[in-house]
């Protein structure tokens, strides 16, 4: 196997998954500052867009989690 064939795999890999993982939960951190000052600001529009934003991520992260337990021990690296 190639190595540009093993990058193009490392998306659909648990290295790869992992890695996206730990990114959507970054992003989590800039939802949460927004929430934040949107309650202090009053704001209910960048409030509810912020609550729908947390609520991506949360989803994503399920999906995520998902497709880890899918690859099991089918990870594309190792083969």
């Amino acid at each position: 196997m190639s190595a540009l064939t093993k990058a193009k795999g490392f998306k659909k890999s648990k290295s790869g998954t992992y890695l996206t993982m730990a990114t959507t939960a970054f992003g989590a951190f800039g939802v949460a500052k927004r929430l934040k000052k949107a309650r202090a600001e009053q704001d209910t529009l960048v409030l509810i867009d912020a609550t729908l934003s947390a609520a991506a991520i949360v989803t994503g992260l399920a999906i995520l989690y998902r497709e880890l337990k899918r690859l099991g021990d089918d990870d594309v690296l190792l083969g």
